[in-house]
């Protein structure tokens, strides 16, 4: 299985690409897709949902996977985050693919197995699961990664 983790935004919107074998787990791709703030919200999201669809040709991902969007204190943010998560959702929708999502406490518990673990000790839980030298970066790309770990475990013991 290919899965394909986002993690939204409209500023930086991050991906990682994983391939999961059963227990085992193959980096495939990660990295951003940023825009400069002084483009139209319209131009933004064109460009993260082309990004997005030139990914998905160019490695055929079985599965993509996005965290749920809960309710921000700031709801300015929040309105945008929303707008690019709609546009990951309908890059995989066009795309034909199946489409999975995940809450922040049900990602961490799957990739640290505590629901609670702070950003940087799931971001090093990437890394091990990964076999990485480093962290994946930016943070972004970390947390796309840990977005499509937490769908790999979750799907492995779905189809026990």
């Amino acid at each position: 299985m290919i899965i394909l983790g986002v993690d939204p935004g409209t500023a930086i919107t991050g991906y990682g690409i994983v391939q999961s074998d059963g227990d085992a787990l193959a980096l495939i791709a990660c990295g951003a897709i940023t825009t400069p703030a002084n483009w139209a919200m319209p131009r933004r999201l064109q460009h993260i949902y082309a990004e997005l669809t030139a990914l998905i040709a160019a490695h055929q991902p079985t599965d993509a996977v996005i965290e749920k969007l809960f309710f921000s204190k700031n709801v300015r943010t929040a309105l945008s985050v929303g707008q690019a998560r709609g546009v990951a959702v309908l890059a995989a929708a066009q795309a034909g693919i199946a489409l999975h999502e995940y809450t922040p406490l049900e990602i961490k518990q799957a990739v640290v197995g505590y629901g609670r673990a702070e950003k940087t000790q799931v971001q090093e839980m990437v890394r091990v699961l990964l076999q990485l030298a480093a962290v994946p970066q930016p943070d972004d790309a970390a947390d796309a990664l840990a977005i499509a770990i937490c769908h790999a475990h979750s799907a492995r013991w779905a189809n026990l």
